[in-house]
Formats: structure tokens, sequence, C-alpha cells
């Protein structure tokens, strides 16, 4: 247990919390970023150019195809299950998370902002028509039956690090309403974090007496405003994170932990 964390937590009855990859990484998901906020990988696929070309979407879901099964079978870790425990004590004013695998639903957590949506839906951008990525993951391989059988090691959010094949031979369903393109229910890199969102965590943050920031580098802007108009509103922040952050000196306390490690005694607690 990290004595800091503790006191920082018992000190602030009403905290903001934001999660990014880092939180998920103990139940099996791959971050994006190394402990210099480097790219460990190529960069996530470009909104502009899923829907510009063709050839870009069947890659994106012939990776998916792939990875879908692991990232749907992953389970909450001790994190997640910490800050549900800290909810139902009623001491978050707000939980926004950067993932979109739904672990902290899972966890039993209630008062949440998917900042990036949810990976479990798929959308069409040309009408309003959803669907399960469940039944997309079915359409997909009834449509490419010899792709099923490859394999190939996990990325973020999903994906597959399939490399070398002929894309072009992938086929990817229509919308089966319209025809159109269809999008996993996330904000790709290039698209906009929807406003509805942004202004619930703002007034979070207006509201919070504290911000705790777990398991991101804040390198992109859509979590790194919040710790911004923190500090500019002067409430104290902490961060739990395993390397650099964008925002390292605008933390009261930074600890160098796993989120499930820095988080545990909160289980404890709970069960005393």
């Amino acid at each position: 247990m990290h004595d800091g964390l503790k006191q920082f937590i018992d000190r602030h009855p009403r905290l903001f919390v934001l999660t990014g990859a880092g939180c998920s990484t103990e139940s099996g998901i791959p971050d994006y970023r190394d402990a210099e906020g480097e790219w460990k990988r190529p960069p996530p696929v470009m909104f502009q150019d899923f829907m510009r070309e063709a050839q870009v979407r069947a890659r994106y879901w012939a990776r998916s195809l792939i990875g879908w099964p692991h990232f749907h079978g992953a389970r909450p870790n001790c994190a997640h299950y910490a800050l549900a425990s800290l909810e139902q004590r009623g001491r978050i004013e707000l939980l926004a998370t950067q993932n979109v695998d739904r672990l902290h639903h899972l966890a039993g957590s209630k008062n949440v902002v998917d900042l990036h949506g949810r990976l479990d839906v798929v959308r069409c951008m040309r009408c309003p028509h959803h669907l399960a990525r469940e039944q997309m993951q079915s359409d997909l391989q009834q449509a490419n039956p010899r792709w099923s059988a490859l394999s190939a090691p996990d990325a973020p959010d999903g994906d597959a690090d399939l490399e070398r094949c002929d894309f072009s031979q992938f086929q990817v369903p229509p919308c089966p309403r319209c025809g159109g393109i269809l999008k996993p229910n996330v904000v790709f890199f290039g698209e906009i974090v929807p406003p509805d969102r942004v202004t619930r965590c703002m007034h979070a943050v207006v509201q919070c007496d504290a911000m705790l920031v777990l398991g991101s580098s804040l390198m992109v802007w859509s979590g790194y405003r919040f710790v911004q108009a923190a500090a500019e509103a002067g409430k104290p922040i902490a961060a739990v994170n395993l390397g650099m952050t964008r925002a390292d000196e605008l933390f009261e306390l930074k600890v160098a932990q796993s989120c499930g490690d820095a988080l545990g005694f909160l289980l404890s607690s709970a069960a005393a």
C-alpha cells in the first residue's frame, strides 16, 4: 500500500477519476505507449482514412476479427473493483475512462463516462442502425471463413498485429439496413469526443475536491484537458502511472505502480 495515495484519497471525499489503458493492462489488454510516452507500435487507424479507403477498412476489420475474442473475454482486475468499491462508498464524483473495454461497468461502477465510446457496439455511418460487435464478428466470419483460422499477437483495443496479408481479399459486410459503412462505436484518432461527454466531465471537475489519474500518459488531448482544467481550478491532482505523463508537473502526488497494486488497499478496507 502506498501511504501517500491512501492519505490523498482519505483527504478528498469527492474524486473525479480519469482512467487510461494502464488500468486494463492487468486484465490482459495491451496498452499503446512505453514508459517515455512513445508509441510501442504504429499509431491506430485515422478516422479519415477509415472512411475514405476500403483497403484501410478491410485491414482494420481483418485485424479486429482476430483480436476481438481475446478482448471480449477480458475481465475486470483489482483496479476496476477497487474503483467500484470507492463509488459505492459515495467517494467518486465521476469516473471518466479513455478505455473502450467496458471493464469498469462489468466491475460494478455506475457513474461512468466512456470518453472514447465502447467497442462492443458497431454503428452505421450513414443511418442510425447499431448492432452488437458479437453479431459483426459472426458476419465477418461468415464472409471470410479462411481468415478465422489465423492468429496474431494481441494489440490494444481488440486489434491484432496481423501483417503480411493481402487485405484486398477480405470482405467487410455493409450495414444490413442501408448498405453504409460500419464502424465500431468508438472515437478514432481524427474524431472528436462528443461534446456532451466533455461537458459532463468538466462539470465534475468543478464539483470534485480533487482529481485522480490512473494508468494514462495523458498524451492525447481528450484526457489531458481535464487535468489542465483541474489544475487551473486549483484542484489537487494525484496520478498512478508506470512511466512519464504529459502532466507530471501538475501532480501533487505521483505513484509509480500498477493501478491494481496501488489501489488494492481499497478492497482490503472495504472487506474490513
